[in-house]
């Protein structure tokens, strides 16, 4: 892979060139993406989508970081991508055809993954702390995003049962 192509995925086409919280602005530009997948292809696109972006993600992140002392930096978006595709991995078909009515479960989806990949608890900080690779870097915000997916799953079935009635 060229360092150019790597440079632009893992980047998620520059979006983590942002001065200011790239992996804010990396999750926040992967919003669009999780509303296409799921309101067209509900569970099964989001996880096709999310083994896709972790199989090129991975390579080209290596691809970055092989040469510097920083093996996370804060350009490296691409992992965000993965991780907040994950969290609406248990609502997509909630979402299937039906996405203007249930845009909170957007806005609830990507604060639940900003805070497990920002806290880092659990198998988070464990990837993080000890995987000093591209495969951690990856695996951090994919572990985040099926915890902050765990809770938006619990939140929406609540709601639907609670609430919604």
């Amino acid at each position: 892979m060229s360092k150019k192509l790597a440079f632009l995925i893992a980047t998620y086409g520059g979006l983590g060139l942002s001065p200011k919280a790239p992996g804010t602005v990396g999750s926040l530009g992967t919003l669009p993406l999780a509303f296409i997948l799921c309101f067209f292809g509900g569970v099964y696109a989001v996880i096709i989508a999310s083994v896709l972006i972790f199989v090129i993600g991975t390579p080209a992140t290596h691809e970055l970081i092989k040469n510097q002392q920083d093996k996370d930096p804060g350009m490296v978006v691409i992992d965000e991508v993965v991780g907040q595709l994950l969290t609406f991995l248990f609502v997509a078909d909630n979402l299937l055809y039906q996405n203007a009515q249930n845009w909170w479960i957007y806005l609830f989806g990507f604060a639940a993954f900003r805070f497990f990949d920002i806290c880092k608890m659990g198998p988070v900080k464990w990837f993080d702390r000890n995987v000093k690779n591209a495969y951690g870097v990856m695996c951090d915000d994919v572990c985040a995003g099926l915890m902050g997916g765990f809770c938006l799953w619990i939140g929406v079935r609540v709601y639907m049962q609670y609430v919604a009635q």
